[in-house]
């Protein structure tokens, strides 16, 4: 059995292969990095030009929570995330910078990820891999038919690079409706109308899927897909409202200057605040330069402790924890209630309090326009909300309560079910290349 299927994502990516012990067409997810069954989709590529790298070798690098932490650690060298996004673009045949006077292809990044995969599944399974089902959406390009070949065709082409012979395709939103096919076979569930919510950290995707018993054994599943939309908001843009609505304050966002002589006191610039609470913007407020120009304007600011808080997040790169506290607000108060988001890594005894009726009241257009996307997939099914069966829920931003439960008010007879938030593409995709791979066709 040397089949495997790969969600290669744009936030997060995994791997299943067979599972002998879970019995035909059974497949497990690989644990990627320690138990972790899914890595993110991310490669740092070290810039260390004291470091030769022999000709045709690859430079060094890291993958998943290794780059990122590598990145945030502060580290020279480039990090490469949303390689997905490439495909399809006419990046993907172009060279960029990576540090260190070395420059590689994009499709060699994707195709240097891949690799790091399929590795991990030889290692994991005890065997070569050669054959694999690989997720893709139902549109890499919007509205273009030849990019969107285009898009398909590079990522096939990284596929065999890295040594699988056999290539075969699945569409994530079939992936996840063949998980829920499963969970719904178990339960004796007739055919049905599913809308697939997959909503990650940079987008929102839903999809009007028919499954069933007389449809599971197909291999073919785009006459079931019924529609498809989405909307490019979701999980890191709550942290940014989260972090911009209560955690940027303290540190000075939105406040005003001092009181002048025939003048009204001005609010202090804002754009490092927005940097601060925007995950790759974070570093570019790190350079020299750029913490020059920060400290010159302390006169900007009324109060001199929020100016000093300021600095002190800048100059001892603090961003991304305190981005960090604002995702770990926001998932607390899911629950209802309210979270004490500590802040003490910038000022002894800081600490911030966030409402569930606070961070409603930051996301509440971003909520609005992922429930419209929602509703606008069912009208281009053809259906009335109250025709959805079923709700589907899968990506890691279905977690956040606030969106799950105004998602289900807006289709009051589908029945909300709750997948694996990371594995439910993944497992899919498995399920797939099983009966694609595994079976006697």
């Amino acid at each position: 059995m040397s089949y495997c299927a790969i969600d290669f994502g744009t936030s997060n990516s995994a791997l299943a292969i067979p599972d002998a012990a879970a019995g035909a067409p059974g497949m497990a997810l690989v644990p990627l990095e320690g138990e972790h069954r899914t890595m993110p989709t991310a490669v740092f590529y070290f810039a260390d030009p004291e470091t030769p790298v022999p000709a045709g070798a690859e430079p060094p690098r890291a993958f998943g929570r290794a780059a990122i932490r590598a990145y945030v650690e502060g580290h020279e060298g480039r990090l490469m995330r949303s390689m997905k996004s490439l495909l399809g673009s006419s990046l993907i045949e172009q060279v960029t910078d990576v540090g260190g006077g070395r420059a590689v292809k994009y499709l060699d990044v994707i195709t240097g990820y891949l690799r790091h995969l399929k590795a991990c599944g030889e290692a994991a399974g005890g065997r070569a891999l050669t054959q694999v089902v690989l997720g893709r959406p139902v549109f890499f390009v919007d509205e273009d038919a030849q990019r969107d070949r285009a898009a398909q065709d590079a990522l096939e082409a990284a596929a065999r690079a890295v040594g699988f012979e056999q290539v075969a395709f699945q569409y994530e939103p079939i992936a996840a409706a063949l998980d829920y096919e499963r969970l719904a076979a178990a339960e004796g569930i007739a055919e049905q109308r599913v809308l697939v919510a997959d909503i990650g950290g940079g987008t929102s995707d839903f999809s009007v899927v028919r499954v069933g018993a007389a449809r599971a054994a197909r291999v073919e599943r785009r006459e079931d897909i019924l529609a498809s939309h989405g909307v490019h908001v979701a999980g890191t843009d709550f942290d940014r409202r989260v972090a911009l609505a209560r955690l940027m304050p303290p540190l000075g966002y939105r406040s005003l200057g001092p009181v002048r002589s025939g003048q009204s006191p001005r609010e202090v610039p804002s754009a490092v605040y927005f940097d601060l609470a925007t995950w790759h913007l974070i570093n570019t407020v790190y350079p020299p330069q750029r913490i020059a120009e920060l400290k010159s304007m302390a006169s900007f600011y009324a109060d001199a402790a929020l100016h000093g808080r300021l600095m002190r997040v800048v100059t001892e790169r603090l961003g991304h924890e305190l981005l960090g506290r604002a995702e770990e607000a926001k998932i607390a108060v899911a629950a209802g209630g309210c979270h004490e988001a500590p802040l003490s890594f910038v000022e002894r005894g800081l600490q911030v309090e966030v409402s569930e009726a606070q961070a409603l009241e930051a996301i509440e257009a971003d909520l609005g326009r992922i429930v419209d996307a929602a509703l606008e997939t069912v009208r281009l099914a053809g259906l009335a909300p109250q025709q959805v069966d079923a709700l589907y829920f899968t990506g890691g931003s279905t977690g956040l309560r606030l969106l799950t439960e105004r998602l289900a008010g807006a289709l009051p007879e589908a029945r909300p079910v709750r997948g694996d938030r990371l594995a439910s593409v993944a497992t899919g995709l498995g399920l797939h290349a099983a009966r694609h791979f595994g079976e006697p066709r």
